[in-house]
């Protein structure tokens, strides 16, 4: 597949949820996604009740600030730099200097929720391992009625951007469900720009949970020394 620039970023937005949303299948390879895995420290991370997750750099503080550090080469290289050239960060005054990982085992699922002000409106989530659904819910109807859902299903070693009115104005959450079911293009907002459609139709139009691991990046606006530098630009 032939790398996504800016100028080509149009091409990827998902029709449908507020702008803007954008899916590119097969953002990273194969050996790259297995880099990533094997670097994940085994002994970082957080269990909760229905997920486990690791917060890199460090965790915010209470006041929601960064304790400004690099990020680990495994999880910039290349997958940061790959989404630099998409332009989608450029306004962000930091770049990207947060990574949130997530790794939800079958049936496993978080409730509809939104990112919060901590951080700047732009989210990069990056898929590992299995294919889940994204439901995706306005916080309020656009038209004064019916508040409208869509779902967008991330496969393994997709790149989601999340920005602008679909940052702001929508609730994300993924279902505790062991099968995805009823996947079409009736259903699936991002059905078009599916990397392998084909499995999920020969299956039944369905969708078995295994192991999937997100990578979250994201810019926090609080950072505490203005001397760093991450993603190449100066706080």
């Amino acid at each position: 597949m032939e790398p996504v620039n800016a100028e080509m970023l149009h091409l990827h937005r998902i029709a449908g949820p507020p702008n803007q949303m954008y899916y590119i299948a097969n953002f990273i390879t194969e050996g790259e996604e297995t880099r990533v895995v094997n670097n994940i420290p085994s002994n970082r991370w957080q269990s909760l009740s229905k997920r486990r997750l690791q917060v890199l750099p460090t965790a915010l503080t209470p006041n929601n600030t960064l304790i400004a550090a690099p990020l680990p080469a495994w999880l910039t290289d290349p997958i940061v730099s790959r989404i630099a050239k998409l332009g989608a960060f450029d306004s962000a005054p930091h770049g990207i200097n947060h990574c949130l990982i997530n790794e939800y085992q079958s049936g496993q699922g978080i409730m509809p929720h939104e990112d919060g002000t901590a951080y700047y409106p732009i989210v990069a989530t990056v898929s590992l391992g299995g294919t889940i659904v994204l439901d995706v819910t306005e916080k309020q109807a656009s038209d004064g009625v019916t508040v409208k859902q869509w779902r967008i299903v991330q496969e393994p070693r997709s790149l989601l951007l999340t920005a602008g009115s679909a940052y702001t104005d929508t609730l994300h959450g993924i279902a505790e469900v062991t099968d995805d079911v009823d996947l079409d293009t009736d259903s699936v907002a991002n059905w078009t720009l599916l990397g392998d459609r084909d499995s999920i139709v020969e299956n039944g139009n369905r969708n078995k949970r295994t192991t999937r691991i997100s990578l979250t990046y994201r810019d926090v606006t609080k950072v505490s020394k203005l001397r760093s530098k991450i993603f190449g630009k100066a706080r």
